[in-house]
């Protein structure tokens, strides 16, 4: 009985599971990072970027990385968007991703793809350099 009841709350947390809440905008997306006091992880992606879509469904899409990114808020921008490309860093290529104070200032720089043990090691570093609550 107890394999059973286990088995169906596991299905059910896979059911519910959270995924990444994606803000539209970037500027919104400073604004609410500031009034919130959150640091914000920024993805430039490319449309016809496989690596990218990699990055977002595989990495991204991890549920180990999905609870570490919780209290970050996150933002997509495709690297031909001009206005958002011009309050972001030089992008070098993509995928890249940016983790970056309310006030735009850089925290770190993550350029390719990763998988999730190498991209939940960026992640720790960035909550303990901004003591972010795990």
């Amino acid at each position: 009985m107890k394999k059973i009841v286990l088995l169906f709350l596991t299905l059910c947390g896979m059911l519910l599971a959270d995924d990444l809440i994606w803000q539209k905008d970037l500027q919104s997306t400073f604004a609410l990072a500031d009034k919130e006091h959150r640091t914000v992880m920024v993805m430039v992606e490319g449309e016809h970027c496989r690596w990218c879509k990699k990055m977002r469904y595989r990495t991204l899409g991890n549920d180990r990385v999905i609870a570490a990114l919780k209290s970050f808020i996150t933002v997509r921008v495709d690297e031909a968007d001009e206005t958002a490309m011009k309050i972001l860093p030089p992008v070098q290529g993509v995928p890249t991703i940016f983790f970056l104070q309310p006030d735009k200032k850089v925290i770190e720089t993550v350029t390719g793809y990763y998988g999730v043990d190498d991209f939940l090691s960026f992640v720790k570093d960035i909550k303990r350099q901004t003591w972010q609550v795990q």
